[in-house]
């Protein structure tokens, strides 16, 4: 592949990624053609303010006249969660993924800085933990997922930074915090212990990245001889699509990282340095200097208690029973989801909200207009998986572990590429904050 076309520095490339709009995904998640507003005096709630909830009320503000939008989320702060690894390998400070809430929230709607405390989608009604009781006609779900930090014995969120322990998914400042404690270890060298959960999980390839992370940060510093870097899984794969687990395995053995298959952590010791996984075999422990601890993830406890989860799927993890194509939800159809919240089989990333939000806003639009809503999403999930400090591969694919081309002749999917560690450097944030205003 011919590369001399690209850009060489990084200010052209910032000039290129402003132009062609280079970003968290191509194509159909683009901002739709303004056309004439919707009349309508429908009572809108949206569960949730982050890239998902942001997003689609931005766009409905685009595309309703006289609606009635409330956004219901307790957090003052927005967390850009694509940022976070790269605040905990040192590359960003904490407040580079750190904005206010209210910041990216259109005019003109109800914002109530509170979170849900019951939903009752029979009566269509939603319960905020400050009493205050909302009625609507439609509830678009966009709570994200919640951490399940109690599910490892022995972990606790103050010990971050201590005894080389790291918790990238915690939120930016525990990201920082982890930075410090990767390069501390770092400094000395010893084994380092990663895992990703069983559950699904948002952005499963961070965890893999953080690895090779790691394993460059050791390189740099010149203790990777005098260290062991171990990756766990919980299954056989590396990676849920069946030619990326094949190029990462290629990765972690030319990198000598130890894959340990079907370990699942269940406990740690901190003061011990110590990790218990079950295994097939039983119980096996890891003694560790410095590990990323990863843990189950599942839906907020008042969207599992609202009767809005599947049933038969996913149980022990609460994501709410949506159509895999238009993301409206099966037993209540005045009910959509928007991001991880969504029991689908794939699309726990920020690049599939952008490619959820013209569906969700298709759908609901079309039917206060009369007409049905065409559009579908077709699974898309993009990660750009970073191999060290400089490199990364764009992998994107759909929900049959199709790879998908947003960039066919400048990126190649399982190439380790300058030009994809850009975009994820670079570019990301710029066209994230662009679909939080409902541009992307």
């Amino acid at each position: 592949m011919n590369f001399s076309h690209l850009p060489t520095s990084r200010r052209a490339f910032l000039g290129m990624a402003a132009g062609s709009g280079l970003a968290l995904a191509a194509g159909t998640g683009s901002t739709p053609v303004q056309a004439a507003k919707t009349q309508t005096s429908a009572k809108i709630v949206i569960l949730g303010a982050g890239a998902g909830g942001a997003s689609i009320a931005n766009r409905l503000v685009d595309r309703l006249q006289g609606a009635h939008i409330t956004i219901v989320d307790g957090r003052p702060q927005h967390w850009y969660q694509p940022g976070f690894t790269l605040i905990a390998a040192g590359l960003k400070p904490a407040g580079y993924s750190i904005s206010s809430t209210e910041q990216w929230l259109p005019s003109g709607i109800n914002y109530i800085n509170e979170y849900a405390a019951e939903v009752d989608p029979d009566a269509q009604r939603v319960t905020t933990t400050g009493g205050t009781r909302l009625e609507y006609d439609y509830l678009i779900v966009a709570t994200g997922l919640v951490l399940d930090w109690d599910a490892i014995d022995g972990f606790s969120l103050d010990q971050v930074g201590q005894n080389g322990l790291g918790a990238v998914y915690a939120g930016p400042e525990y990201a920082a915090t982890t930075w410090r404690a990767l390069d501390d270890f770092a400094s000395r060298g010893g084994r380092a212990v990663f895992m990703r959960p069983t559950t699904d999980m948002k952005c499963a390839g961070a965890p893999i990245k953080y690895t090779f992370l790691t394993d460059d940060h050791l390189r740099r510093k010149g203790t990777r001889d005098a260290s062991e870097v171990v990756y766990t899984t919980p299954g056989q794969a590396l990676f849920s699509v069946p030619i990326v687990t094949e190029k990462l395995e290629l990765i972690m053995r030319r990198q000598e990282v130890d894959v340990r298959r079907h370990h699942v952590l269940k406990a740690i010791d901190t003061s011990a340095r110590i990790a218990t996984f079950a295994t097939p075999e039983g119980d096996v422990t890891l003694e560790y200097d410095f590990t990323n601890v990863v843990p189950p993830q599942r839906a907020p406890q008042v969207i599992r208690d609202s009767g809005l989860s599947w049933a038969d799927r996913w149980t022990d993890q609460g994501w709410i029973e949506v159509d895999m194509a238009t993301l409206r939800h099966k037993r209540y159809p005045n009910v959509f989801g928007i991001g991880d919240i969504n029991g689908v089989p794939k699309g726990k990333t920020a690049a599939s909200v952008k490619w959820h939000l013209p569906v969700v806003e298709d759908h609901l639009v079309s039917e206060l207009g009369g007409r049905e809503g065409t559009r579908t999403f077709n699974g898309y999930t993009s990660c750009p998986l970073i191999t060290r400090v400089g490199r990364a591969m764009l992998i994107e694919f759909d929900y049959h572990d199709n790879l998908v081309r947003s960039f066919p002749g400048l990126v190649a999917p399982l190439e380790e590429l300058w030009i994809s560690w850009l975009m994820k450097e670079v570019a990301l944030k710029a066209t994230y904050n662009a679909m939080l205003r409902g541009r992307a």
